[in-house]
């Protein structure tokens, strides 16, 4: 591929790159919201693992989609794209909440260690959960 092919397959390359780059960053600072609320109404609030971590990721998405929309995807606010992402998020939650409920138990027989449990729980369920995010929102939410 040469010439205006090319650039164009670069010009591609750099915009998922960038957006990839934004979406982690993004994500991270979403993850600390997200698994700061956990460990505060698990550890604090004595909240069981499912409930706390069902709260927690609603803080967590909303974080997400605050900063994806604008800053990510450059994308304008419409109702169209806000249910789209909701409905994702609903598909995400059950995905993230169900892998979290069954990990974190399961780790704590293992481990026995409430901190690795969390921490190992978390982290698998919300590496799957972002990268089905990260893949429908670029794919088809906001192309």
């Amino acid at each position: 591929m040469t010439g205006p092919e090319a650039a164009e397959a670069t010009s591609q390359r750099l915009a998922l790159r960038t957006q990839l780059t934004r979406f982690v960053i993004s994500g991270g600072l979403s993850a600390v919201v997200d698994f700061g609320l956990l460990v505060v109404l698990m550890n604090l609030a004595g909240l069981d693992h499912t409930p706390a971590k069902a709260l927690s990721f609603i803080a967590g998405t909303t974080t997400a989609y605050l900063i994806n929309r604008r800053w990510t995807f450059q994308a304008e606010a419409s109702t169209r794209r806000f249910a789209a992402v909701m409905a994702l998020y609903g598909l995400t939650f059950a995905l993230q909440v169900g892998l979290f409920a069954v990990l974190y138990p399961w780790v704590l027989g293992l481990s026995g260690s409430q901190t690795v449990a969390q921490v190992v729980g978390f982290v698998i369920a919300q590496g799957v959960a972002t990268t089905v995010n990260f893949i429908v929102q670029r794919g088809l939410i906001f192309r």
